[in-house]
């Protein structure tokens, strides 16, 4: 499958970490971890370096986990004792690492988005498939207890119609942090890819999309609140709504995914679900958000030495950042965006 794999048969992929925050200690948690699953099984990956942008911090980090700390991503990517990269970083700067990794002849695990840029995306999925290295994009919405609930209930509720789904966090005071940066970010929907991701997974191709986006601002840089909400017509004729905001000018906090049918309607609520039909409304279980990262890293590993099937490809995240691409021109322009266009 890739030009490694005789290699990968016969020694642990040395594994190579750009971030020393929340991912980034989920991600250094599950390579630590693997081979401790089962009762004689042998740990496939080493974990051998870390970078990031605070020095004191990443030699902390590198304490913690008992490996090296570097003084950049450059000085890692170019590491010859290093097989994957994983990229745990801001949004920014995740299409030149990952380029720079796979340039390098690494194997590449990504957070999403891919990149914030449309066309590098493109560029990077088609390196990878010329250096016939691994460029995984992680998308955890996919692996987690809601969105397997929904896909377990779909099919009860007939044929979908209209959706709601609103991530809604206030925060005051707002946190001066790279989610909040504009540069680092990026537009609400790209750096939030997994809100239009469940979506397009479930619901397939996109006919037009609309969107309208307000910030309210602290300094050129950063800002201190966002609202962004999406009109999305699916080929389908579903029409679904997607909200997005944070910050200090948002009152209510809100975690609601609905899913309208012909047949009834799937509601998830925070931790809760429910079905409803006429004259009855059933409670769905939901599974735990817990261990995703854990999850996704041993599905990787799985993939590079086994030829698992992973359950994402690059090319469907690509999709679903067309997609909010589509979404910011039509917040900038005012205009409705015909995806057939793009």
């Amino acid at each position: 499958m890739y030009n490694s794999e005789a290699a990968l048969e016969k020694a642990k992929v040395r594994v190579g970490l750009v971030g020393t925050g929340y991912a980034a200690k989920f991600r250094a948690e599950a390579l630590l971890n693997d081979g401790r699953m089962g009762e004689g099984q042998a740990a496939r990956s080493h974990l051998v370096a870390v970078v990031g942008h605070i020095p004191e911090k990443t030699q902390s980090f590198a304490e913690e986990y008992e490996i090296e700390a570097l003084s950049s991503w450059q000085q890692l990517v170019e590491r010859r004792d290093i097989d994957l990269v994983v990229i745990s970083t801001v949004n920014r700067d995740h299409g030149a690492i990952a380029r720079a990794a796979l340039t390098n002849g690494k194997h590449v695990i990504v957070e999403y988005p891919l990149s914030l840029d449309v066309v590098e995306a493109e560029e990077l999925i088609a390196l990878a498939k010329a250096e016939q290295k691994l460029l995984h994009v992680e998308h955890l919405e996919l692996l987690g207890g809601l969105h397997q609930a929904l896909k377990q209930n779909l099919a009860k509720i007939g044929e979908v119609f209209y959706v709601r789904y609103s991530t809604i966090n206030p925060q005051n005071p707002a946190p001066r942090k790279w989610t909040y940066n504009h540069d680092l970010f990026g537009f609400p929907l790209i750096g939030a890819l997994s809100r239009l991701h469940r979506l397009t997974d479930l619901f397939g191709t996109v006919f037009t999309v609309n969107c309208h986006q307000r910030y309210w601002e602290t300094e050129s840089e950063y800002y201190q609140s966002c609202l962004c909400t999406s009109q999305i017509c699916f080929n389908s004729g579903l029409l679904a709504q997607v909200v997005y905001g944070k910050g200090e000018t948002i009152w209510q906090s809100e975690r609601k995914f609905e899913v309208h049918g012909e047949k009834g309607a799937l509601i998830f609520d925070g931790d809760t679900g429910f079905f409803i039909q006429p004259g009855e409304t059933t409670s769905i279980e939901i599974g735990p958000r817990r261990g995703l990262f854990a999850k996704d890293t041993i599905m990787v590993l799985d993939h590079l030495f086994n030829g698992t099937p992973l359950y994402v490809t690059p090319e469907e995240s690509l999709y679903t950042l067309k997609v909010a691409d589509a979404a910011q021109r039509a917040a900038q322009t005012g205009l409705t965006i015909f995806m057939k266009d793009i």
